[in-house]
């Protein structure tokens, strides 16, 4: 199974963006499942589900730093070629932008009932698979 199989898969299972996109990487990073979970799930929905930075480049970004053991600036420049990759596959890296939402869109921090009609209109299974695909390659091409 790929990472983005996998990140899709825990999406589908109720992770938001952010948890899917970095409990799929937890071999890589050598922390527990539930406790990447955990610190992750305010990530989700673009940040507190603000809509702002897409939770899955934020799953992304919570991998790189849980991988390499390196300066702040090595570490900020892998994550920007990663989002910048994710922003090139997908036209942006804000969750307002992604689920075509307006910059004035009111938003609730409860999140969303995962039902059929949920996962039809939303973008986020397809996304957080993108993530983790670029992350996969990425990883792999950039050895610790």
């Amino acid at each position: 199974m790929s990472k983005g199989d996998k990140a899709k898969s825990l999406f589908m299972s109720g992770c938001n963006c952010s948890q899917a996109v970095a409990a799929a990487f937890c071999e890589e990073t050598g922390l527990d499942e539930e406790l990447t979970k955990r610190l992750t799930i305010g990530f989700g929905g673009g940040v507190g589900r603000m809509r702002e930075v897409c939770g899955a480049v934020s799953g992304m970004t919570f991998v790189i730093s849980a991988v390499y053991n390196e300066d702040k600036g090595s570490i900020y420049k892998r994550i920007q070629d990663v989002a910048n990759e994710f922003r090139k596959q997908n036209g942006a890296i804000v969750c307002r932008e992604l689920l075509g939402l307006s910059a004035d869109s009111t938003c609730s921090p409860v999140p969303e009932e995962r039902t059929q009609q949920y996962y039809k209109k939303r973008p986020c299974p397809e996304i957080v698979a993108i993530a983790a695909d670029i992350l996969e390659k990425y990883l792999s091409d950039n050895p610790k």
